[in-house]
């Protein structure tokens, strides 16, 4: 069934995109990555076991508190908790490994070439929005998705990246919003925002007065977006 495209309204100026799960995706699971890298440091664990132990990991993370400014270290030290609780849930215990050695590499392959493509619809709609809207993107993510979208050759068409790590606080807490607003210098009813998780992206957003695209691949992709901005 296809959908019948949003227009965007015409008094929009802005329009903030979400990044990992809109704009860029990963061209192979997680686990797989945290399994073939522990595999080249000596350990042998199972990539779907590993997955499943990054997801139930993920989900019972707690929300973290907002702070004045960018965080320590990127968010480095959180990522390494992180992973060092995946390895321990999914990998055999009491084997000699070198933990700080395999998540210096994890974390390092994160932001390498080919680890994240393009969503297919990503270069449509930023060619169609080209010139007629001001485009930012708004992440939870840390410093190394400027390299990824730049790498991805797409960078060049935000006028600002606004990366939890170096604000403080994640969607869907309004500060990362509101920082985008008053960056951007627009008022939340000229602006729109895109993205595809519910309680982040589109609770997020709405909760700071803005519009909401909300993105449910494949029955809803960027290429429903309508334009009719002149």
């Amino acid at each position: 069934m296809q959908c019948r495209p949003l227009e965007v309204k015409r008094e929009a100026e802005v329009i903030l995109f979400d990044a990992a799960g809109t704009l860029i995706r990963l061209e192979r699971p997680v686990g797989w990555h945290y399994a073939e890298v522990a595999r080249r440091h000596g350990l042998e664990v199972d990539e779907a076991r590993m997955e499943a132990a990054f997801r139930e990991v993920w989900s019972a993370r707690p929300p973290r508190p907002a702070s004045p400014g960018g965080r320590e270290h990127d968010d480095r030290p959180w990522w390494r908790e992180l992973a060092l609780d995946v390895l321990r849930a999914s990998a055999p215990s009491g084997r000699k490994f070198d933990e700080r050695a395999w998540f210096e590499e994890l974390y390092s392959r994160f932001s390498k070439p080919g680890v994240w493509v393009l969503c297919d619809d990503v270069v449509r709609c930023l060619d169609r929005l080209a010139n007629r809207f001001r485009l930012a993107v708004v992440s939870n993510f840390d410093r190394r998705l400027r390299h990824i979208l730049d790498d991805l050759g797409v960078a060049s068409r935000f006028e600002r990246l606004f990366i939890s790590s170096e604000i403080g606080c994640e969607k869907p807490h309004p500060a990362i919003f509101r920082q985008a607003l008053e960056v951007m210098e627009v008022e939340p009813e000229r602006c729109l925002h895109i993205g595809d998780v519910p309680e982040r992206d589109w609770a997020g957003a709405a909760a700071a007065g803005i519009a909401v695209f909300k993105l449910r691949r494949p029955e809803v992709s960027l290429d429903d977006l309508g334009v009719t901005r002149v």
